[in-house]
């Protein structure tokens, strides 16, 4: 990771672009190619199971054709009276056989190109023998079939035998029968009842065709083909053509393959040998109880599909290799405005914030670049404010100096004074003196801008005492505030401003020539946060005056100060009074503690006006500030 985080984003993106292409084409070219050989399997194994099942079907019209020439022979009336006599025949009669039913035996023999011999062995030894149809039986009772047919009583017998010495073909296939020395019999036993009700046995017919007629594929492979057809017969011999076999297999391997197929019992089996895949196909001829085999080799086509794939992925290659070279260029150029923003961060980064960065354009890297530049006018704006700042500080501390002085002066001198008052009995002036001297301390010690409820609370009522001088004790405070609550924190000289306006804007003629102006102070909880109510039985503000009031509590400085000339009521009361208005209350408060606090004003003319501070529910003490 810490290798890979060391290297370059040109590097990491023509990486990225790499992976992002390459790893999709491997899973998709993989899996693309697994269908791809899997559909060629099938398509092979469909396409040669239905040139086995062709095989099949002409070896079943094969079949047919011969167990018609047997039923011609078993049919023919005369051959059957011809085999059956009991005395040696006239010589008419045999010339009349000749003539008329052997002729017509022979045509049937001479029409089928595919029939190499039909022969009706007779057991009957007045008769003579008539080539090429009529045998005596004693020339085939040494052969093994014959021995099979009479324990068979007379059923027909399947075989696949050597060529019979006894066959003269005359054969217009001569080249297909030349080329295997097999034939394929079948044999049956004709019976007859004769006087006495007993089975006479009357001979063998036995047809003969050359295998190679029989099993034409299996003996006419092109050497094109990928398939190779063989046939495996009830004595478990193999048969095909050995001019050109399947190469890498053995008569042994197809053997234990056709075991293996029974066993398995699938259509198809697929087996390797010496590193070859063969696919197998297996037909059962029920008839003549052999195996049609059609061994496939995939050799040509896993070739020919690798040759296919390794063609994609050289292709995939090249295009991979283009990729990364254009990609290289192309982030070289993208880059280089990113390389000459890097170059800039690091001279701002030595000190030299006066830095000109030469990139510009909409997109991302010169929009990064255009917050950059605002970002360096933005610190020299703020050094130069600094610096004023830091002379401004110097200087409010001179003058803090002096006003310390200044005060400490007042202060003396505002306690000679009450002391006298005192000596002469003054003592509405020295208690007015107290308060004032609590005021002015009050107000000049500012060693934090929060205070605790109790001392706000206790600065107004110094302020209403003097009031009441001026007055005429008309002024009245009411204070409602619970034990618990005498702690809270809230921001300095922020409730004092609210009863200032009260005394100024609520007192009217007729208000003080009774009762006099009540201002109550009320906090509460509420729902989480801490409320304080400040209330005057005053004059009260208008409708419209008050909402006005309320929409400049929130507005923004600029949207403040664009705003036209005020009246007197609503400048009064916006002035700063002691230092802070409602208005500058309000800020100080979102400033401090959010948004979500402030003042809420709300009125009633000639009735009362009432000014609610939402605050945090906080307490201030010697731990610091906590929440309640």
């Amino acid at each position: 990771m810490r290798w890979f985080a060391d290297l370059s984003i040109q590097i990491k993106l023509i990486g990225a672009y790499i992976l992002i292409i390459l790893v999709p084409v491997i899973i998709i070219s993989n899996y693309l190619f697994t269908g791809f050989y899997q559909n060629t399997i099938k398509d092979i194994i469909q396409e040669n199971r239905y040139q086995t099942d062709n095989e099949k079907q002409e070896i079943m019209s094969k079949i047919e054709v011969m167990e018609q020439s047997i039923g011609l022979l078993v049919s023919d009336r005369q051959l059957r009276e011809y085999v059956t006599v009991e005395s040696e025949p006239e010589l008419e009669d045999i010339k009349r056989f000749q003539e008329y039913s052997l002729t017509f035996l022979q045509s049937v023999l001479f029409n089928n190109s595919d029939i190499a011999g039909i022969r009706f062995f007779v057991n009957n030894p007045w008769i003579s023998e008539l080539w090429p149809i009529i045998y005596h039986e004693e020339r085939i009772k040494d052969s093994p079939f014959y021995t099979k047919m009479m324990n068979q009583n007379g059923n027909i017998l399947w075989e696949i035998q050597s060529e019979d010495t006894l066959l003269q073909v005359q054969d217009s296939n001569a080249a297909v029968n030349q080329s295997s020395s097999s034939i394929v019999s079948l044999m049956a036993g004709v019976n007859q009842i004769n006087s006495q009700n007993l089975i006479q046995h009357l001979g063998i017919i036995k047809v003969d065709m050359p295998i190679g007629n029989f099993f034409k594929k299996a003996y006419n492979n092109s050497s094109d083909r990928v398939s190779r057809f063989y046939i495996l017969d009830q004595q478990g011999n193999l048969h095909a053509n050995n001019t050109d076999p399947l190469p890498e297999l053995d008569e042994a391997d197809i053997q234990q393959a056709v075991a293996k197929y029974q066993q398995a019992g699938k259509s198809s089996l697929l087996l390797s040998r010496k590193g070859e895949d063969f696919l197998y196909l297996v037909e059962h001829i029920d008839k003549i109880n052999a195996e049609l085999i059609n061994v496939i080799s995939l050799q040509t086509t896993y070739s020919k599909i690798d040759q296919t794939r390794n063609t994609v992925i050289v292709v995939i290659l090249i295009l991979l290799i283009l990729l990364a070279i254009t990609t290289f260029f192309m982030q070289s150029i993208i880059l280089n405005k990113l390389n000459i923003l890097r170059e800039s961060m690091k001279q701002v980064r030595s000190g030299d914030f006066g830095v000109d960065i030469d990139v510009r354009g909409g997109d991302e890297i010169g929009e990064l670049a255009h917050h950059f530049r605002q970002m360096l006018n933005t610190i020299n704006e703020m050094i130069a404010d600094a610096v004023k700042r830091s002379a401004a500080t110097k200087e409010a501390e001179l003058q803090a100096l002096h006003n310390q002085i200044d005060a400490h002066f007042l202060y003396n001198t505002l306690e000679n004074l009450k002391m006298l008052a005192e000596v002469e009995g003054q003592y509405t002036v020295s208690d007015a003196l107290t308060s004032l001297g609590s005021i002015m301390r009050y107000n000049l010690r500012w060693s934090s801008d929060r205070v605790q409820l109790r001392d706000e609370v206790g600065h107004i009522q110094h302020y209403v005492t003097i009031m009441n001088i001026r007055y005429d004790e008309k002024l009245k405070l009411v204070i409602e505030v619970e034990d618990r609550f005498r702690d809270h924190e809230l921001l300095k000289m922020s409730l004092q401003p609210i009863v200032e306006n009260a005394l100024k804007h609520g007192v009217y003629s007729a208000l003080m020539k009774g009762d006099g102006l009540v201002v109550a102070i009320r906090a509460f909880e509420e729902g989480g946060f801490f409320y304080i109510e400040v209330t005057d039985n005053g004059i009260g503000i208008a409708g419209d005056k008050l909402q006005e009031l309320n929409r400049k509590l929130i507005m923004s400085d600029e949207e403040f100060y664009a705003l036209p000339g005020e009246t007197t009521e609503t400048a009064e009361l916006n002035k700063r009074s002691g230092g802070i208005g409602l208005r500058n209350v309000n800020q100080r408060i979102q400033m401090v503690y959010g948004e979500e606090y402030g003042l809420r004003i709300e009125s009633k003319r000639g009735s009362y006006t009432q000014v609610t501070v939402k605050l945090p529910l906080l307490t201030s003490g010697r731990g610091g500030t906590q929440i309640i």
